[in-house]
């Protein structure tokens, strides 16, 4: 499963709310939903985020077997 928690936490760290990806960023607010609800996102929405963020992928989601998912 693909988990997006990393994302929330690097939001954070570069102080910049939901709301600017929002109004500033044109991030849509059901592909935030999605996000939240660690459902399947568009790549352009991931890529998009990593360029408004300066960061990696790995700092904004992340694999967790479902084996571990499970416990």
């Amino acid at each position: 499963m693909i988990k997006y928690d990393r994302l929330w936490d690097t939001l954070k760290e570069k102080g910049i709310s939901q709301y600017k990806l929002i109004k500033d960023y044109g991030i849509d607010k059901a592909q935030l939903h999605r996000l939240r609800k660690n459902m399947v996102v568009k790549t352009m929405i991931l890529n998009n985020l990593c360029r408004i963020l300066d960061c990696r992928i790995e700092d904004i989601m992340e694999y967790v077997s479902d084996d571990m998912e499970n416990k």
